[in-house]
């Protein structure tokens, strides 16, 4: 090929200068938008690395690591747990490190210890799920040496001849047929306390681990515990074993779960019997109920306080305690099929001494009516101390009246359904604010109301009262009793019902719906920050679901405390004693 001139072609000239040009462009490119937006570049200028910072700052943050991976261990439950941080700054990294500042982070949900028992519910394979019942494993102090020196729990009674058959007593013969063949015993009113605690040893959901426990039973006899001392002892005495009892229960990791609020015992006698209100020598009772660590725990009592809410009924024992569903349908099928001449009917004495007692009143209309059927029960013999009797006049009755006994309530009154008879109360106190776990709340299904304050003015016949009741709805009623006997009764211990539940059952059935629900309002924080204890009777009638108390028709009976139980003083304490007075004569 030619020279010329020593000099490149005009063509060469332009291509190198595109070349040279496009490198340049390329070095430019690769600076400012590549090595600029790095994140540890160290050489973009000021404008480009704050654009880079903000770029960094609204990308997505990376996700925490969670408890729940397998590779991180899970923190033993509590009570409450911290919660992390809520906001953090962005924080720059030099070198080749990542951001580890979390922003706006929601704050994690607490860990309760009782999570794992409301878990077990979830398992619908696991026929006990959301049902285990921890029982605690009491020094024998609290409930077996008492049984041991049982001739010591009643200063009027010996004790000892109804701890027979777990509970029940010495069996019922049936020479005048009033009863079932089997299933019939002698029961003292008083025997909740050992029944229970024996129902609960068949009871089929039982756990050793308390963690899954939907409920913790405490086997405490606090109702032979307050008997045993209440006449001749002073408060110290008295006192003693349910301080004991609550030193002993603190010291428990059961207890610290809930500060005892999962923990329920059974005292068979009255409210009042466990409410001192001071410490005057004079004063009746002992004052567990008002002990502040057992307000965290409920009651069962066979009759509980209108205007506390850590008590709760459950019904007094009947004579009849079948060991299978036969014996109960048969049972009802009897009552069914019963021919009941007299209208109404009364067992029971006068209380001369309580102005406002109507018994007189009642005692009087029954005599003046013929079709009243009348039981005199006083200090000497009578036939109120038979059962038989006493059943066999229920049995003969379309409609019972049940006034206040010595305090709102009264055995009588179970005793009357169980022989299908229709109940008729004066004071809501007597049934319909008390045993709202067993029986409807709907209280005109099964019982008649007649204000005592008719009846004590001499405005009220309950004759004309009855008789104006149609047929078909006594037996609507009177079908309602019968239906609800397995929910009033006790079902042998021994053994176990097949499909019904009895009081045992409904008890713990209730016991259980309240802890769960207590557990489930904690987590939610929806715990009821307005709850009037004083007013506990109004929220034990709320329907499901319902939360809002008012004005209420019963207003007027309950405005009052001290006028019944609200002062350990006044009257009420004058009914605890009578109470026991007429464990002489066995009518309550």
């Amino acid at each position: 090929m030619e020279k010329v001139g020593g000099k490149p072609p005009q063509s060469r000239l332009c291509f190198l200068a595109t070349l040279c040009a496009m490198f340049w462009v390329l070095i430019f490119y690769f600076h400012f938008f590549v090595i600029a937006n790095e994140p540890g570049s160290a050489g973009a200028d000021t404008a480009a690395g704050a654009a880079a910072s903000i770029a960094r700052a609204e990308l997505p943050l990376p996700e925490p690591e969670r408890v729940s991976d397998p590779a991180v261990p899970l923190p033993p439950p509590a009570l409450v747990s911290e919660p992390p941080p809520t906001t953090a700054t962005v924080a720059k990294v030099e070198d080749e490190e990542k951001p580890t500042a979390v922003a706006h982070q929601e704050a994690a949900p607490r860990d309760y210890a009782f999570q794992r028992a409301l878990k077990t519910a979830e398992n619908k394979s696991d026929p006990c799920g959301g049902r285990y019942i921890y029982v605690h494993e009491l020094p024998p102090r609290f409930n077996d040496d008492m049984l041991r020196e049982c001739e010591r729990l009643s200063l009027w009674t010996n004790m000892c001849k109804f701890m027979s058959n777990e509970g029940l007593g010495p069996p019922l013969g049936n020479e005048e047929g009033v009863f079932s063949n089997t299933g019939w015993y002698a029961t003292n009113q008083f025997m909740v306390d050992v029944i229970f605690r024996n129902r609960m040893k068949q009871y089929e959901c039982l756990t050793k681990d308390s963690s899954i426990a939907a409920a913790v039973f405490v086997p405490f006899y606090a109702g032979f515990d307050v008997a045993r001392y209440l006449w001749g002892h002073n408060i110290s005495t008295r006192d003693a074993a349910s301080l004991d009892l609550i030193d002993w229960l603190r010291k428990r990791p059961e207890w610290n779960v809930m500060g005892g609020r999962d923990h329920f015992l059974v005292g068979g006698r009255i409210a009042w019997d466990f409410r001192r209100l001071t410490d005057e020598e004079s004063d009746w009772g002992n004052k567990l109920l008002f002990m502040p660590a057992a307000k965290n725990m409920s009651m069962l009592v066979v009759e509980s306080s209108p205007w506390n809410a850590n008590d709760f009924a459950i019904p007094y024992p009947t004579y009849f305690h079948p060991a299978k569903d036969a014996d109960v349908l048969l049972w009802q099928d009897r009552m069914r099929s019963l021919e009941r001449p007299w209208l109404f009917s009364f067992a029971g004495a006068p209380r001369p001494d309580d102005p406002k007692s109507i018994r007189s009143q009642l005692i009087d209309q029954c005599r003046t009516s013929s079709v009243c059927k009348l039981l005199e029960c006083d200090l000497g013999e009578s036939k109120c101390h038979s059962p038989s009797a006493i059943m066999n006049m229920f049995q003969n009755s379309l409609f019972c009246l049940q006034p206040q006994g010595d305090s709102y309530t009264r055995r009588s009154a179970f005793d009357s359904m169980l022989a299908g008879c229709i109940p008729v109360f004066f004071h809501p106190g007597s049934a319909y604010v008390q045993y709202t776990w067993h029986l409807p709340k709907n209280y005109t299904r099964y019982s008649v109301f007649i204000p005592e304050d008719g009846v004590r003015k001499g405005n009220v016949s309950i004759e004309d009262r009855l008789k104006s009741i149609h047929p078909d709805m006594v037996k609507k009623m009177r079908e309602e009793v019968i239906s609800l006997i397995p929910r009033v009764i006790y079902a042998d211990p021994r053994s176990k019902l097949e499909t019904l539940k009895d009081a045992f059952d409904v008890s713990v059935e209730a016991i259980i719906n309240k802890v769960t629900q207590l557990r489930r309002d904690i987590i939610e924080d929806h715990e009821d920050k307005d709850f009037v204890e004083e007013n506990s009777w109004k929220y034990d009638l709320l329907e499901e679901g319902q939360r809002t108390i008012g004005p209420h028709e019963w207003d007027p009976f309950f405005s009052k405390p001290k006028d019944k139980g609200g002062d350990s003083t006044n009257p009420s304490t004058n009914a605890a004693k009578n109470s026991w007075k007429n464990e002489q004569r066995g009518q309550n």
